[in-house]
Protein backbone atom coordinates (compact mmCIF):
# COMPACT_ATOMS: atom_id res chain seq x y z
CA UNK A 1 0.00 0.00 0.00
CA UNK A 2 1.02 3.30 -0.83
CA UNK A 3 2.41 5.90 1.96
CA UNK A 4 0.55 9.06 0.98
CA UNK A 5 2.68 10.84 3.41
CA UNK A 6 5.49 10.52 1.27
CA UNK A 7 3.73 11.77 -1.70
CA UNK A 8 3.28 15.37 -0.58
CA UNK A 9 6.53 16.13 -1.45
CA UNK A 10 5.81 15.74 -4.61
CA UNK A 11 2.55 17.93 -4.24
CA UNK A 12 0.31 14.77 -3.44
CA UNK A 13 -2.90 16.40 -1.12
CA UNK A 14 -5.97 15.54 -0.84
CA UNK A 15 -7.51 17.03 -3.66
CA UNK A 16 -6.27 13.80 -5.09
CA UNK A 17 -6.58 11.41 -2.76
CA UNK A 18 -10.59 11.76 -2.79
CA UNK A 19 -10.44 10.44 -6.50
CA UNK A 20 -9.39 7.48 -5.20
CA UNK A 21 -11.50 4.02 -5.21
CA UNK A 22 -11.30 1.95 -2.43
CA UNK A 23 -9.90 -0.61 -5.02
CA UNK A 24 -7.04 1.72 -6.12
CA UNK A 25 -6.41 2.91 -2.33
CA UNK A 26 -4.77 -0.74 -2.11
CA UNK A 27 -3.75 -2.10 -5.63
CA UNK A 28 -2.79 1.25 -7.65
CA UNK A 29 0.63 3.28 -7.32
CA UNK A 30 0.40 7.42 -7.51
CA UNK A 31 3.18 8.39 -9.75
CA UNK A 32 3.72 12.50 -11.02
CA UNK A 33 4.87 13.07 -14.37
CA UNK A 34 8.52 14.86 -14.13
CA UNK A 35 9.70 15.03 -17.39
CA UNK A 36 8.28 14.32 -21.04
CA UNK A 37 9.89 12.99 -24.28
CA UNK A 38 8.46 11.57 -27.75
CA UNK A 39 8.05 8.27 -26.72
CA UNK A 40 8.10 7.88 -23.07
CA UNK A 41 7.89 10.06 -19.87
CA UNK A 42 9.09 9.90 -16.82
CA UNK A 43 7.04 9.50 -13.44
CA UNK A 44 8.25 9.91 -9.46
CA UNK A 45 6.79 7.80 -7.22
CA UNK A 46 7.45 7.34 -2.88
CA UNK A 47 10.64 5.56 -4.13
CA UNK A 48 11.98 6.38 -7.24
CA UNK A 49 12.27 7.51 -10.77
CA UNK A 50 11.51 5.45 -13.48
CA UNK A 51 10.87 5.83 -17.26
CA UNK A 52 6.89 4.68 -19.10
CA UNK A 53 6.60 4.07 -23.09
CA UNK A 54 3.35 6.31 -24.26
CA UNK A 55 1.06 4.40 -25.91
CA UNK A 56 -1.77 5.52 -27.93
CA UNK A 57 -4.52 4.15 -24.77
CA UNK A 58 -2.75 6.45 -22.49
CA UNK A 59 -4.58 9.85 -22.18
CA UNK A 60 -3.26 13.14 -23.71
CA UNK A 61 -0.62 13.77 -20.53
CA UNK A 62 1.95 16.55 -19.68
CA UNK A 63 4.62 17.32 -17.15
CA UNK A 64 2.99 18.04 -13.39
CA UNK A 65 0.17 15.37 -13.84
CA UNK A 66 -0.40 13.10 -11.37
CA UNK A 67 -1.07 8.92 -12.47
CA UNK A 68 -2.00 5.44 -11.11
CA UNK A 69 0.01 2.65 -12.35
CA UNK A 70 -0.41 -1.03 -11.28
CA UNK A 71 2.05 -3.15 -9.34
CA UNK A 72 3.41 -4.53 -12.94
CA UNK A 73 3.89 -0.49 -13.97
CA UNK A 74 1.06 -0.41 -16.12
CA UNK A 75 -0.65 3.00 -16.80
CA UNK A 76 -4.50 2.52 -15.42
CA UNK A 77 -5.49 6.47 -15.53
CA UNK A 78 -5.22 9.91 -15.27
CA UNK A 79 -6.44 11.76 -12.09
CA UNK A 80 -8.36 15.15 -12.61
CA UNK A 81 -6.05 17.57 -12.65
CA UNK A 82 -6.50 20.91 -10.38
CA UNK A 83 -4.95 23.46 -12.24
CA UNK A 84 -3.60 22.65 -15.88
CA UNK A 85 -2.12 24.78 -18.81
CA UNK A 86 -2.94 25.18 -22.72
CA UNK A 87 -2.88 27.08 -25.40
CA UNK A 88 -3.99 26.27 -29.05
CA UNK A 89 -1.10 24.42 -31.00
CA UNK A 90 1.33 26.90 -32.80
CA UNK A 91 0.74 27.79 -36.25
CA UNK A 92 -2.63 26.45 -38.36
CA UNK A 93 -2.77 23.20 -36.48
CA UNK A 94 -6.35 23.40 -35.06
CA UNK A 95 -5.56 20.79 -31.64
CA UNK A 96 -4.84 22.28 -27.97
CA UNK A 97 -1.10 21.96 -26.71
CA UNK A 98 -0.97 21.28 -22.84
CA UNK A 99 1.97 22.87 -21.10
CA UNK A 100 1.54 22.27 -17.62
CA UNK A 101 -0.60 20.48 -15.13
CA UNK A 102 -1.14 20.86 -11.44
CA UNK A 103 0.78 24.10 -10.48
CA UNK A 104 0.28 26.17 -7.72
CA UNK A 105 1.77 29.54 -8.83
CA UNK A 106 2.78 30.64 -12.33
CA UNK A 107 5.57 32.77 -12.47
CA UNK A 108 5.54 35.30 -15.40
CA UNK A 109 8.52 36.57 -16.03
CA UNK A 110 8.80 39.75 -18.45
CA UNK A 111 12.28 41.37 -19.02
CA UNK A 112 12.79 45.63 -18.32
CA UNK A 113 14.42 45.38 -21.66
CA UNK A 114 12.99 46.63 -24.71
CA UNK A 115 11.10 43.44 -25.28
CA UNK A 116 8.97 44.54 -22.15
CA UNK A 117 5.36 44.55 -23.38
CA UNK A 118 2.09 44.61 -21.24
CA UNK A 119 -0.05 43.37 -24.11
CA UNK A 120 1.95 40.35 -23.92
CA UNK A 121 1.47 40.20 -20.19
CA UNK A 122 -1.84 40.93 -19.77
CA UNK A 123 -1.84 37.40 -22.67
CA UNK A 124 -0.25 35.38 -20.04
CA UNK A 125 -1.90 36.79 -17.37
CA UNK A 126 -5.72 35.60 -19.48
CA UNK A 127 -3.64 32.41 -20.00
CA UNK A 128 -2.90 31.99 -15.80
CA UNK A 129 -6.68 33.43 -14.89
CA UNK A 130 -7.92 30.49 -16.88
CA UNK A 131 -6.08 27.80 -15.56
CA UNK A 132 -7.10 28.22 -11.83
CA UNK A 133 -3.29 28.51 -10.47
CA UNK A 134 -1.49 31.79 -8.79
CA UNK A 135 -0.35 34.36 -10.67
CA UNK A 136 3.13 36.09 -9.69
CA UNK A 137 4.68 38.55 -11.86
CA UNK A 138 8.55 38.75 -12.11
CA UNK A 139 10.30 41.87 -13.65
CA UNK A 140 13.94 40.59 -14.40
CA UNK A 141 17.03 42.28 -15.66
CA UNK A 142 16.16 44.59 -13.23
CA UNK A 143 19.88 45.35 -12.52
CA UNK A 144 20.39 46.34 -16.17
CA UNK A 145 17.62 49.71 -16.39
CA UNK A 146 16.94 52.86 -14.56
CA UNK A 147 13.11 52.42 -15.01
CA UNK A 148 12.14 49.76 -12.56
CA UNK A 149 9.79 52.32 -10.85
CA UNK A 150 7.78 52.81 -13.49
CA UNK A 151 7.51 49.79 -14.36
CA UNK A 152 5.88 48.25 -11.73
CA UNK A 153 3.86 51.12 -11.48
CA UNK A 154 2.39 49.99 -14.98
CA UNK A 155 2.24 46.50 -13.82
CA UNK A 156 0.14 47.42 -10.84
CA UNK A 157 -2.53 49.63 -13.00
CA UNK A 158 -3.24 46.39 -14.42
CA UNK A 159 -4.11 45.00 -11.31
CA UNK A 160 -3.42 46.01 -7.82
CA UNK A 161 -4.16 43.36 -6.16
CA UNK A 162 -0.87 41.41 -8.60
CA UNK A 163 1.54 39.99 -6.62
CA UNK A 164 4.73 41.98 -8.63
CA UNK A 165 8.31 41.53 -7.92
CA UNK A 166 11.29 43.27 -9.89
CA UNK A 167 14.21 40.87 -9.22
CA UNK A 168 17.96 40.01 -10.71
CA UNK A 169 17.83 36.24 -11.58
CA UNK A 170 21.45 36.09 -11.26
CA UNK A 171 20.91 37.25 -7.30
CA UNK A 172 21.18 34.89 -4.91
CA UNK A 173 18.78 37.54 -2.87
CA UNK A 174 15.58 36.36 -5.31
CA UNK A 175 15.36 32.70 -3.81
CA UNK A 176 14.65 34.37 -0.18
CA UNK A 177 12.11 36.72 -2.26
CA UNK A 178 10.51 33.85 -4.04
CA UNK A 179 10.04 31.14 -0.86
CA UNK A 180 6.74 31.92 -0.05
CA UNK A 181 5.41 30.44 -3.03
CA UNK A 182 8.20 27.45 -3.18
CA UNK A 183 7.50 25.84 0.10
CA UNK A 184 7.63 21.69 -0.10
CA UNK A 185 5.01 20.20 -2.10
CA UNK A 186 3.71 23.59 -3.43
CA UNK A 187 4.20 23.62 -7.51
CA UNK A 188 5.40 26.40 -9.61
CA UNK A 189 5.81 27.24 -13.38
CA UNK A 190 7.93 29.68 -15.10
CA UNK A 191 6.62 31.12 -18.40
CA UNK A 192 7.36 33.31 -20.62
CA UNK A 193 9.35 34.27 -24.11
CA UNK A 194 12.76 33.27 -24.79
CA UNK A 195 15.33 35.59 -23.05
CA UNK A 196 13.55 36.32 -20.07
CA UNK A 197 15.66 34.96 -17.41
CA UNK A 198 13.69 31.45 -16.63
CA UNK A 199 16.41 29.04 -17.45
CA UNK A 200 18.74 31.86 -15.34
CA UNK A 201 15.83 31.77 -12.36
CA UNK A 202 16.06 28.15 -12.86
CA UNK A 203 19.73 27.74 -11.75
CA UNK A 204 19.82 30.10 -8.95
CA UNK A 205 16.57 28.86 -7.69
CA UNK A 206 19.03 25.24 -7.93
CA UNK A 207 22.03 26.56 -6.39
CA UNK A 208 23.72 24.45 -9.34
CA UNK A 209 24.14 25.47 -13.66
CA UNK A 210 21.17 23.23 -14.11
CA UNK A 211 19.98 24.68 -17.36
CA UNK A 212 21.45 26.00 -20.29
CA UNK A 213 21.60 30.07 -20.66
CA UNK A 214 22.41 31.93 -23.56
CA UNK A 215 22.48 35.98 -24.75
CA UNK A 216 19.72 38.01 -25.72
CA UNK A 217 20.21 39.59 -29.40
CA UNK A 218 21.68 42.92 -29.33
CA UNK A 219 19.84 44.49 -32.08
CA UNK A 220 16.06 44.19 -30.27
CA UNK A 221 16.64 42.81 -27.07
CA UNK A 222 15.19 39.24 -27.74
CA UNK A 223 16.16 36.13 -26.12
CA UNK A 224 17.12 32.44 -27.97
CA UNK A 225 15.41 29.28 -26.84
CA UNK A 226 17.70 27.63 -24.59
CA UNK A 227 15.37 25.18 -22.56
CA UNK A 228 14.20 22.76 -24.91
CA UNK A 229 11.49 20.34 -22.85
CA UNK A 230 9.51 20.39 -19.86
CA UNK A 231 10.99 19.01 -16.54
CA UNK A 232 9.61 19.39 -12.75
CA UNK A 233 12.58 19.63 -10.37
CA UNK A 234 12.74 19.23 -6.29
CA UNK A 235 14.62 22.85 -5.24
CA UNK A 236 16.63 23.14 -2.55
CA UNK A 237 13.55 24.59 -0.22
CA UNK A 238 11.54 21.44 -0.80
CA UNK A 239 9.07 23.03 -3.62
CA UNK A 240 9.40 21.86 -7.11
CA UNK A 241 9.56 24.39 -10.42
CA UNK A 242 8.69 23.47 -14.16
CA UNK A 243 10.81 25.22 -16.83
CA UNK A 244 9.33 25.81 -20.10
CA UNK A 245 10.51 26.59 -23.53
CA UNK A 246 9.99 30.07 -24.30
CA UNK A 247 7.00 30.76 -26.61
CA UNK A 248 6.99 32.68 -29.13
CA UNK A 249 3.12 32.24 -29.61
CA UNK A 250 0.68 32.38 -27.11
CA UNK A 251 -2.62 32.02 -28.89
CA UNK A 252 -5.83 31.63 -26.70
CA UNK A 253 -8.43 29.06 -26.47
CA UNK A 254 -11.60 28.49 -24.13
CA UNK A 255 -9.88 31.15 -21.74
CA UNK A 256 -12.83 32.96 -21.40
CA UNK A 257 -13.02 33.21 -18.01
CA UNK A 258 -9.18 33.90 -17.54
CA UNK A 259 -9.68 37.02 -20.01
CA UNK A 260 -12.33 38.62 -17.69
CA UNK A 261 -10.64 38.49 -14.45
CA UNK A 262 -7.39 39.79 -16.61
CA UNK A 263 -9.18 42.33 -17.70
CA UNK A 264 -11.81 42.82 -14.91
CA UNK A 265 -11.25 46.88 -14.67
CA UNK A 266 -13.03 46.75 -18.52
CA UNK A 267 -15.75 44.10 -17.56
CA UNK A 268 -16.69 46.10 -14.54
CA UNK A 269 -17.09 49.37 -16.69
CA UNK A 270 -19.06 47.43 -19.23
CA UNK A 271 -21.96 46.72 -16.84
CA UNK A 272 -22.53 50.15 -17.09
CA UNK A 273 -22.69 50.72 -20.33
CA UNK A 274 -26.08 51.89 -21.74
CA UNK A 275 -26.06 48.22 -24.15
CA UNK A 276 -26.02 45.07 -22.73
CA UNK A 277 -24.49 43.97 -26.23
CA UNK A 278 -22.26 47.11 -26.12
CA UNK A 279 -18.97 46.93 -28.53
CA UNK A 280 -17.37 49.61 -26.77
CA UNK A 281 -16.81 51.56 -30.05
CA UNK A 282 -18.90 54.44 -30.77
CA UNK A 283 -22.01 53.17 -29.37
CA UNK A 284 -23.77 56.11 -27.39
CA UNK A 285 -23.11 55.70 -23.20
CA UNK A 286 -20.65 53.43 -23.41
CA UNK A 287 -19.07 53.78 -20.03
CA UNK A 288 -15.48 52.20 -21.56
CA UNK A 289 -15.30 54.93 -23.93
CA UNK A 290 -16.03 57.42 -21.46
CA UNK A 291 -12.95 56.13 -19.26
CA UNK A 292 -10.70 56.19 -22.07
CA UNK A 293 -12.01 60.07 -22.78
CA UNK A 294 -11.10 60.87 -18.78
CA UNK A 295 -7.97 59.02 -18.93
CA UNK A 296 -8.69 56.32 -16.22
CA UNK A 297 -8.29 53.90 -18.73
CA UNK A 298 -5.58 53.47 -21.99
CA UNK A 299 -6.86 52.19 -25.63
CA UNK A 300 -3.81 50.45 -25.24
CA UNK A 301 -5.68 47.87 -23.07
CA UNK A 302 -8.89 48.41 -24.63
CA UNK A 303 -7.59 47.03 -27.80
CA UNK A 304 -5.94 44.37 -26.19
CA UNK A 305 -9.14 43.23 -24.86
CA UNK A 306 -11.04 43.48 -28.13
CA UNK A 307 -8.20 41.73 -29.75
CA UNK A 308 -7.60 38.62 -27.18
CA UNK A 309 -11.76 38.06 -26.95
CA UNK A 310 -11.68 37.57 -30.93
CA UNK A 311 -8.69 35.74 -30.79
CA UNK A 312 -10.27 33.46 -28.06
CA UNK A 313 -13.40 33.13 -29.89
CA UNK A 314 -12.20 32.47 -33.21
CA UNK A 315 -9.84 29.87 -31.85
CA UNK A 316 -12.69 28.21 -29.28
CA UNK A 317 -15.23 27.77 -32.03
CA UNK A 318 -12.44 25.99 -34.29
CA UNK A 319 -11.27 23.64 -32.05
CA UNK A 320 -14.75 22.69 -31.42
CA UNK A 321 -15.30 22.30 -34.56
CA UNK A 322 -12.30 19.75 -35.45
CA UNK A 323 -13.44 18.23 -32.38
CA UNK A 324 -17.07 17.59 -33.76
CA UNK A 325 -15.46 16.54 -37.19
CA UNK A 326 -12.80 13.86 -35.42
CA UNK A 327 -15.69 12.58 -33.82
CA UNK A 328 -18.13 12.43 -36.51
CA UNK A 329 -14.77 10.75 -38.16
CA UNK A 330 -14.48 8.08 -35.98
CA UNK A 331 -18.39 7.03 -35.70
CA UNK A 332 -18.08 6.43 -39.03
CA UNK A 333 -15.07 4.36 -39.14
CA UNK A 334 -16.87 2.51 -36.33
CA UNK A 335 -20.11 2.50 -38.27
CA UNK A 336 -18.12 1.14 -41.24
CA UNK A 337 -16.18 -1.64 -39.15
CA UNK A 338 -19.51 -2.57 -38.16
CA UNK A 339 -21.09 -3.41 -41.52
CA UNK A 340 -17.93 -5.12 -42.74
CA UNK A 341 -18.10 -7.31 -40.00
CA UNK A 342 -22.07 -7.74 -40.49
CA UNK A 343 -21.51 -8.46 -44.20
CA UNK A 344 -18.51 -10.74 -43.42
CA UNK A 345 -20.95 -12.91 -40.59
CA UNK A 346 -24.20 -12.90 -43.05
Amino acid sequence: MTNFQNLAKLGWTPYFQQQLTLEEWSDAHPVRIVSQHRSCISVQGEARTYSLPLTPAMDALVVGDWILVDSELRYIRLLERKSCFKRKAPGAHLAWQLISANVDTAFILCALNEDFNLSRLERYLALVHSSSAQAVVLLTKSDQVEHTEQALSAVHQLDAALDVLAVNTHASECVERLLPWLGEGQTAVLLGSSGVGKSTLTNTLMNAQYQRTSRIREDDGKGRHTTTHRELVTLPSGGLLLDTPGMRELQLGGCEAGISSAFADIELLGEQCRFNDCRHEQEPGCAVQGAIESGALSQRRLNNYLKLNRENAFNTASLAQRRAKDKSFGKMVKQTVKNKARLRDG
